[in-house]
């Protein structure tokens, strides 16, 4: 099929071909969807946007579900799951081509799931991704700045997502076994665009927010408060309906990740008491936060954070560690993503860590060096070869930053997380882990 279309592309006039993509891309939705029989009529399915924390707040979902006893799917960035066994995502796309995800839920379906959860994007629904799947569920995480070079416009970027909730408002609704089924949107009330999310017109409506007395005029919504509580050495503390909860993984923001995914959980029949003990049973997340630990004397820890306000998050995360020194290890990224993010990267770095490592990261068709040069150049106050050092070969970047580290200090690796390949040119994958390549140095 791949091959088909990759043919169909070369015939056609590139100019043609970008007026003809709606239809092209709606009409190999449809195609795929038939192909596999319209899966999504035959479980729950939940879908899950925003820009920041989409995949933990899958991954937390699923484990929480599990838990409860449920039979879970799902599609992130980081990982898949059909429901009999998880792998990770070695694609570098978060929703993948359109005959992948339907042939997923399909495979969900005949593995007994009866949710499914996918992590749904902008970038998929500009490409109709989002079509011919028919959600029961939308949850927005909220919305800031980002993928602004691929949508043209920050208006565009948030209309890509209203997009998403415009479509399950008009989603069919299911029966499974003699019930009928819902839709219900879920929207992170504290985020400043919150209210064009919750107007959509749907059955239920659920707004998570830290702030009791909040109302929107002409809008009814169940309310859920969560409060964030502290960052202690064991992980996050915070309130979910007046109810402690205290998980073992560490961020602030993960407070609202685990809102989030209790949120839904309870929009699908799972009470308070299930959703503290499946949270408190989390325990790590593939490369969020994720600590690697191979005896040494100091911390490693690998995270995805690939852009500035989840980098600077991350700083504050790590306080509670209280590290003697931080060591930095950082990129950015090529193919057109946001320039603007380089010397934001590095200026964060400079400000925050002790020890600043430029490295390659995913440079696309871009030089790295161009790449490493706008992030090294932004960080400001690090002698150059003394705290601040440019390595292009990101096994040596590692290496460097462990060669550093001494009993008490903190190295922070950022960018891919669990990640499984560097995107090189000409769509290249070169398979690629931080995690393992950590371990290595260590162990040698």
């Amino acid at each position: 099929m791949n091959t088909i279309l990759i043919f169909i592309k070369k015939i056609i006039p590139r100019q043609l071909f970008v007026k003809l993509q709606p239809i092209y891309h709606y009409v190999l939705n449809f195609v795929a969807a038939l192909f596999y029989g319209f899966p999504s009529n035959k479980l729950k399915v939940v879908g899950v946007t925003g820009t920041t924390g989409k995949t933990t707040v899958v991954y937390m979902t699923a484990q929480l579900l599990e838990h409860s006893g449920h039979r879970v799917g799902y599609t992130s960035t980081a990982m898949f799951s059909d429901g009999k066994g998880e792998w990770l995502n070695d694609k570098k796309m978060t929703m993948l081509g359109r005959f992948f995800t339907q042939k997923m839920l399909r495979r969900m379906v005949k593995n007994g799931c009866d949710i499914a959860i996918v992590e749904t994007t902008s970038e998929g629904a500009v490409q109709y991704r989002h079509k011919f799947i028919n959600y029961d569920v939308m949850l927005f995480t909220g919305l800031y700045p980002e993928h602004i070079d691929s949508h043209g416009s920050f208006e565009n970027y948030k209309n890509a997502k209203m997009q998403l909730f415009e479509h399950i408002s008009k989603c069919k609704k299911k029966s499974f076994n003699g019930q009928k089924y819902q839709k219900t949107i879920i929207v992170n009330m504290d985020d400043e665009y919150a209210e064009d999310f919750i107007r959509h017109d749907v059955d239920n409506k659920i707004g998570f927010t830290q702030n009791k007395e909040l109302r929107i005029a002409g809008i009814e919504f169940e309310k859920i408060v969560y409060k964030y509580q502290d960052l202690n050495k064991k992980g996050v503390h915070f309130l979910f309906e007046n109810q402690n909860i205290q998980m073992n993984i560490f961020g602030k923001f993960n407070a609202l990740n685990a809102t989030a995914a209790g949120c839904i959980s309870k929009s699908l029949g799972i009470k308070n008491q299930d959703i503290k003990s499946g949270l408190e049973s989390i325990m790590n997340l593939p490369g969020r936060i994720e600590r690697i630990d191979e005896g040494q004397d100091f911390i490693v820890i690998v995270d995805y954070a690939f852009e500035p306000v989840a980098v600077a998050e991350l700083y504050e995360t790590i306080k509670v560690l209280e590290p003697d020194k931080i060591i930095h290890v950082l990129g950015s990224t090529g193919g057109g993503r946001d320039l603007s993010r380089r010397s934001a990267l590095g200026k964060i770095a400079g400000e925050r860590s002790d020890y600043v490592i430029v490295t390659n990261e995913d440079p696309y068709d871009d030089n790295p060096m161009e790449i490493i040069n706008d992030v090294a150049d932004a960080v400001k106050g690090k002698t150059e070869n003394e705290k601040l050092f440019r390595i292009e070969d990101r096994r040596q970047a590692i290496k460097k930053a462990i060669s550093l580290a001494q009993s008490g200090d903190v190295v922070l690796i950022t960018g891919k997380g669990s990640e499984q390949a560097i995107a090189g040119k000409d769509g290249m994958l070169f398979p690629w882990d931080d995690r393992t390549v950590v371990r290595e140095v260590l162990q040698k």
